[in-house]
């Protein structure tokens, strides 16, 4: 990018946080993925219980990773020959964790967070439970409105993920979603019975926040996860 596309970019993330704080969250700009596990390191306690949400974007940076081998209390969802029984069971204890650390699908300039999932294990300890929620997102996913982010979920995140988690959805098979014309009145419209394994199940929006400060966003200056 040239001095004026970068300067275009600066001003898009500065709307971007300006919102979010408007909306009570917390949120920063770092500048590159290197500066990720620095600021977790900073940011998250010793002893702390902590758990983690679905995310490439967590994994490419090497915070699980860091957080296995620092001082905390890790509900670890990765954890190599668990059973169903006890993925589930750490799922569940994500709601007691002091902190939840997770990405999302989209960030909209207006200072909301979108989010697409199948069993929601992600999004519900985000709605309630843990203390903190800690929301680290690559610059690319700063979209203007709800509707591009919808639309970014359709065209690039669902065919993306659903690839990653080797699931036989229709979008892994076209690189698209089965239904990507947006409907206005009815934004992540999916006819019945055309997706019927897909992992758009629940979308959940998240505007202004009742508990101030609880969800704190570090939109990262490079591109990171789906």
């Amino acid at each position: 990018m040239d001095i004026y596309t970068d300067r275009v970019r600066e001003l898009q993330i500065a709307r971007t946080i300006e919102n979010l704080k408007k909306n009570n969250m917390e949120a920063a700009f770092i500048p590159t993925a290197q500066d990720v596990l620095p600021m977790l390191r900073y940011i998250i306690e010793e002893d702390s219980t902590v758990a983690l949400g679905g995310s490439a974007t967590l994994s490419e940076t090497g915070a699980v990773k860091m957080l296995r081998n620092g001082p905390y209390n890790l509900i670890d969802r990765y954890e190599s020959n668990l059973t169903e029984q006890q993925v589930k069971e750490r799922f569940r204890a994500a709601f007691s964790a002091d902190l939840f650390l997770t990405s999302v699908n989209a960030v909209t300039e207006r200072g909301e967070l979108y989010c697409v999932d199948g069993r929601s294990n992600r999004v519900a300890p985000m709605l309630y439970g843990p203390e903190k929620v800690v929301v680290v997102v690559g610059v690319q996913k700063i979209v203007p409105t709800l509707k591009d982010a919808v639309n970014r979920v359709k065209q690039f995140a669902a065919p993306a993920n659903a690839m990653r988690l080797e699931i036989d959805t229709p979008c892994v098979k076209d690189g698209l979603c089965i239904a990507p014309f947006i409907d206005p009145d009815d934004l992540m419209a999916i006819p019945v019975g055309l997706c019927d394994n897909g992992i758009c199940c629940n979308m959940v929006t998240f505007g202004r926040q009742s508990v101030k400060g609880r969800i704190s966003v570090y939109i990262v200056g490079e591109e990171l996860g789906y």
